[in-house]
C-alpha cells in the first residue's frame, strides 16, 4: 500500500513505525515515505543495517525450528511486526504437527496484514496488545482460547525488547512471563548488543532521536534478562553465530553483525 492508495484506519504516516522500518530493511513494500527515510538513515549510518535485520530473522527461524523439535507446540510472538517469509507458524509447521501461535502487535498495518494472512486459520490468532502489558496479552480472550498455560509455551521476543527504554522495565516484562508459564517453557530474545569497539552508543542516539526509544544493551544486561532461566548453548552470541546452518559456523562476521545478539532459554 502507498500514500496514493490511501491508508488503513489508525495509521499515522507522519511518524515512522518500528514494524514498517523493519519491513523496509527486509525489502518489503508495506511502508511509507517516513519509514523509508528513517530506514535510509540507518542504511547510511549503519552500512550493515540490512544484514542485521536478516541475521535477526534467520536466527528466529532457527530458534523456532529448535523449539519445535524440542516438543513445543504453543508460541506467543510478541511484537511480531508485519508478516514476511517464514513467520513463526510457518516455520513451526515444518517441524511439528498443529502448532498454535498467538501473534501480538499494536501497529495498525501489522495487525491488518496479519489478520488477512491468518484468516480462517484456526490454529493462529493475532491480537492488538502492548509488549509493556504482558498480563493483557496472557489474559486476552483470544490468547486463552488458543493456548493452554498448563503446558509449555514459547515466548518469542525477537527484536522487540530493545525498543523498551530502561524505565519501561524490560526485566519486569520478562519476570512476568517467567512466572506465568509452565516449566519447560522456552524464551527467545534477539536484541541489539552493545559490543566493545562498535558505534552502538551513536546508533542508540539515532533511534532515540527518531523514535524516542531504543537501547543497545551490554552482554551483562542481556544475561540479566534471562534471570531465573536456564540459558541454552551457545549462550548469548551474535545472531549469525547462534546455531548457524552447517557450513556457516566459521564465517567471518562484520562489525555490524556483532550488534545483534540471540539467546534461548528454558524455564526449569
Amino acid at each position: 500500500m502507498s500514500e496514493e492508495d490511501g491508508t488503513l484506519p489508525g495509521i499515522d504516516v507522519t511518524r515512522p513505525s518500528i514494524a514498517r522500518v523493519y519491513d523496509y530493511l527486509l525489502g518489503g513494500k508495506d511502508n511509507y515515505i517516513v519509514d523509508r527515510e528513517l530506514g535510509d538513515v540507518f542504511i547510511k549510518k549503519i552500512p550493515g543495517a540490512r544484514i542485521i535485520a536478516y541475521d535477526n530473522r534467520r536466527a528466529l527461524v532457527r530458534a523456532v525450528r529448535e523449539m519445535s523439535r524440542a516438543g513445543v507446540r504453543q508460541f506467543i510472538d510478541v511484537g511480531s511486526g508485519l508478516p514476511t517469509a517464514d513467520n513463526v507458524h510457518q516455520v513451526a509447521r515444518r517441524h511439528a504437527e498443529d502448532p498454535r501461535v498467538v501473534y501480538v502487535d499494536n501497529d495498525p498495518m501489522a495487525l491488518a496484514h496479519a489478520r488477512a494472512l491468518l484468516e480462517g486459520d484456526g490454529l493462529t490468532t493475532v491480537i492488538d496488545a502492548d509488549l509493556r502489558d504482558p498480563a493483557g496479552i496472557r489474559d486476552h480472550e483470544a490468547t486463552r482460547e488458543l493456548l493452554d498455560f498448563d503446558e509449555p509455551v514459547a515466548v518469542v521476543l525477537s527484536g522487540i525488547l530493545h525498543h523498551l527504554n530502561d524505565d519501561e522495565d524490560p526485566a519486569g516484562v520478562m519476570r512476568y512471563w517467567r512466572e506465568s508459564v509452565a516449566p519447560g517453557s522456552f524464551f527467545l530474545i534477539t536484541h541489539f548488543r552493545r559490543a566493545e569497539g562498535t558505534e552502538a552508543a551513536r546508533l542508540e542516539e539515532i533511534l532515540q532521536s527518531s523514535l524516542g526509544r531504543g537501547r543497545w544493551r551490554t552482554d551483562a544486561e542481556l544475561h540479566a534478562l534471562f534471570d531465573g532461566l536456564i540459558l541454552l548453548a551457545p549462550g548469548i552470541v551474535p545472531s549469525a553465530r547462534w546455531r548457524p546452518e552447517p557450513g556457516a559456523e566459521n564465517a567471518e562476521l562484520t562489525s555490524w553483525q556483532l550488534l545483534i545478539a540471540t539467546g534461548l532459554a528454558v524455564k526449569p
